[in-house]
């Protein structure tokens, strides 16, 4: 049997153990193995020419079956999924989004404590989540962005905008082909803005971030080991190229400060010290900022 899965964009995938090709002469080839036979085998199969979902008519874009009804409910909760995962709202799963009763983006904001209590029967939860929900209305159109589930829309389109843009406003062919955006991403992205972002009713500002100038470049940082001072190394890459700084995953020979948190001595910490690069203990001392771990 194939099973098909209705995804964020209203493609539907296969989920079978087994490799499957899908084309539109309507076969499909996949790897079936039993106790007597092993091999490749092609079936004839009749695609659905219905969502399973909200039994809207399929159509075919580039060789996948598109669900284009945008009150599809299995695609309003993926996109609500993405958009929570996306923003980093803690405790918004497919779990509390089904029991929520959550079917638009916009409905998250619309919550109150005491709902979230009811329908998550735990006071603690619904306290937590609710003070997620409400600092992310903070995120800058940078984390917006990408969070909408645009079609070819992610952070590294959203990263380009943000050096030519201030707002969503400034959007437009020009800026985004000053942006360096590809026309299929840019026609997209255009195409939400004209015909769904005048109903969007979040609560956000759709401001970009602006990155931060720099005259100069400040050093070239190589870190080592585990942090104390971020998460992860993400995080502390990001922070530091806020501030000028060029980040390598190497001890390359153009390397001028290697950061080294955790103390232990690796092969990195004594390429350094054999090489008179500086070892740096604590990134704060470079970017002057405090992002300790609670």
């Amino acid at each position: 049997m194939v099973r098909l899965y209705l995804g964020l964009s209203g493609v539907l995938t296969s989920l079978t153990s087994e490799k499957i090709t899908l084309d539109k002469n309507l076969k499909i080839s996949y790897n079936m193995s039993s106790i007597s036979m092993k091999g490749f085998n092609m079936i004839q199969i009749v695609p659905p020419t219905e969502c399973p979902s909200c039994g809207a008519l399929l159509e075919w874009s580039n060789d996948l079956l598109y669900c284009r009804n945008l009150e599809c409910s299995s695609q309003s909760s993926k996109k609500i999924e993405h958009f929570a995962k996306t923003l980093k709202i803690k405790g918004l799963g497919p779990a509390s989004i089904q029991k929520l009763g959550l079917s638009d983006v916009s409905e998250i904001y619309s919550l109150t404590k005491l709902m979230i209590e009811e329908a998550l029967e735990s006071e603690k939860i619904a306290e937590k989540l609710f003070f997620e929900i409400r600092n992310s209305v903070h995120a800058s159109l940078n984390l917006l962005l990408p969070a909408l589930g645009i079609p070819l829309v992610g952070k590294t389109a959203t990263a380009k905008l943000s050096s030519v843009c201030k707002n969503i406003h400034d959007v437009n062919y020009e800026s985004c082909k000053a942006a360096g955006l590809g026309p299929k991403v840019t026609e997209s992205l255009i195409n939400w803005i004209e015909n769904e972002y005048p109903f969007c009713e979040l609560p956000h500002t759709f401001v970009f971030d602006q990155p931060t100038m720099q005259t100069s470049i400040q050093g070239v940082i190589c870190i080592s080991g585990r942090l104390k001072s971020f998460k992860t190394k993400a995080e502390a890459t990001d922070a530091l190229k806020e501030r000028g700084y060029i980040v390598k995953s190497s001890m390359t020979m153009d390397v001028t400060h290697l950061i080294n948190e955790s103390g232990i001595e690796s092969a990195k910490t004594q390429k350094a010290r054999d090489s008179g690069i500086i070892i740096v203990t604590n990134i704060q001392d470079l970017i002057g900022e405090t992002h300790g771990i609670a």
